[in-house]
């Protein structure tokens, strides 16, 4: 599983939900991922110290700050491109095993206490973010 996190002012996702200060998820599914992987890099996201305190140091996370989560689904996070230029994305799960994934990552940020929207599962989504720093962070479990 891969995660792209970005710290937003504001984000939205058309078709899909909108929220405040938080993060924006785009995540990918890989072949083998299973819920512990969704629960696990939920936690982490959740737990990241990626806000900054009074000090104007990176010693908050999306829990300390009661900030909000949108999560989007995006297999392109797990291209190929060592091969030449088109890239492949065989190591991506396939679309019956990765939805439930993606849902039940959603499900672990709401369980943590986290207002969670998503985007639309396998859909074209236009995603509009404002990037605040910016900081921009690639998880993998």
């Amino acid at each position: 599983m891969r995660a792209v996190v970005q710290r937003v002012t504001r984000a939205r996702s058309t078709p899909g939900g909108a929220i405040g200060p938080g993060l924006l998820i785009l995540l990918g599914v890989a072949e083998g991922d299973g819920a512990e992987h969704a629960e696990r890099l939920a936690a982490k996201v959740a737990k990241l110290r990626i806000f900054e305190d009074e000090a104007g140091r990176f010693d908050r996370s999306l829990l300390d700050m009661g900030g909000e989560a949108l999560v989007v689904s995006q297999f392109t996070l797990l291209a190929d491109t060592a091969k030449g230029n088109r890239p492949s994305f065989s190591g991506a799960a396939g679309l019956e095993d990765a939805e439930p994934l993606y849902e039940r990552f959603a499900a672990a940020l709401r369980e943590l206490g986290i207002p969670t929207e998503t985007g639309v599962f396998g859909a074209h989504m236009a995603v509009e973010l404002v990037n605040d720093g910016p900081v921009t962070l690639i998880l993998q479990t």
